[in-house]
């Protein structure tokens, strides 16, 4: 089922088109990554489906219904999770969450049960009575989320949720993520850290002028800019090696021998890894380390965007 559905998606702000015919689809149940340089449309895509900002052109479709129409309706069952925190001070924890879910229309008991369920999610229960002031940062972003999930929203919007905190909080919000997600979640989240998205998202879509250049799983997106494989093996010793032999063993089109590694490229289609390691045994080369190299996510998009992700 189509939770989000963005069809010619389009913003200016005067001169500058922010967002230029964006088309995008996301799925019920997934971790979907909406990647992307500084400048490049994604927050802007992001305001827009929070309902934020207005678009000037295109079709949006969320839950199967339309934003022109049922905008209030829709906006019910969505948590936004902003890069800023929001969250007041001068309220406890459990008054911030109290003020955000009575937002959504919760009242009396079941009001007071989300809030601790959600309090006690990101493992905040104890600190309840406690004033965000008293808080460290990544505390201050797990009491973020509560405030965003405490009405049970059926898509959770999170950007760049673990911004300038400890790897401690990190893992905890990155297991919270799974977590959601695990107990019927969609969620289109944002990231400066590459990591974060290669441990929880199931499919990524990069943005870049304003536009969808690429999307996928993890897998597809990768296999975008290589077509081979490459392998680097350790050895005890490459005296007995001759390259011309390696490279005339089936699919391998490049091997290099730097003093006990030895760096063999060969075509992604032909599996002969087995091959390699026969022709180095029969030569009496123990094998200490195989390590096949892939691209991983950051190069994916260095290589489409010409940027690093944190740039």
């Amino acid at each position: 089922m189509k939770i989000v559905s963005i069809e010619n998606l389009t913003k200016r702000f005067k001169a500058v088109t922010a967002v230029d015919k964006l088309n995008l689809t996301i799925f019920e149940g997934e971790i979907y990554a909406l990647l992307g340089p500084n400048g490049a449309g994604k927050s802007t895509t992001i305001n827009i489906i929070s309902g934020l900002t207005t678009k000037d052109e295109g079709n949006i479709e969320i839950f199967n219904k339309d934003m022109n129409r049922d905008s209030n309706e829709i906006k019910k069952h969505i948590g936004i999770v902003p890069q800023e925190l929001a969250i007041y001070e001068d309220l406890t924890a459990y008054e911030n969450v109290s003020f955000f879910a009575s937002l959504y229309g919760l009242r009396g008991a079941v009001l007071k049960n989300n809030i601790m369920e959600a309090l006690g999610f990101v493992g905040l229960i104890e600190k309840a009575r406690e004033f965000p002031r008293q808080f460290s940062g990544g505390m201050k972003r797990r009491l973020n989320i509560a405030c965003a999930i405490a009405h049970m929203p059926r898509l959770i919007i999170m950007d760049e949720p673990t911004v300038g905190i400890d790897p401690q909080s990190r893992n905890h919000i990155l297991s919270s993520v799974k977590r959601l997600n695990s107990m019927g979640c969609t969620v289109i989240y944002t990231s400066h850290y590459m990591e974060e998205v290669e441990e929880i998202c199931s499919r990524v879509g990069i943005i870049d002028h304003g536009r969808l250049i690429a999307e996928g799983t993890k897998e597809q997106l990768k296999a975008i800019i290589t077509d081979k494989n490459n392998f680097i093996i350790t050895v005890n010793s490459s005296e007995n090696i001759r390259l011309e032999e390696l490279k005339a063993i089936q699919g391998v089109f490049s091997a290099v021998i730097e003093n006990n590694l030895v760096k063999i490229s060969s075509v992604k289609e032909i599996n002969n890894l087995d091959k390699i390691i026969l022709y180095l045994s029969s030569k009496g080369v123990s094998i200490n380390n195989v390590e096949s190299k892939t691209p991983d996510l950051e190069t994916v998009f260095l290589t489409l965007t010409g940027r690093k992700l944190r740039d």
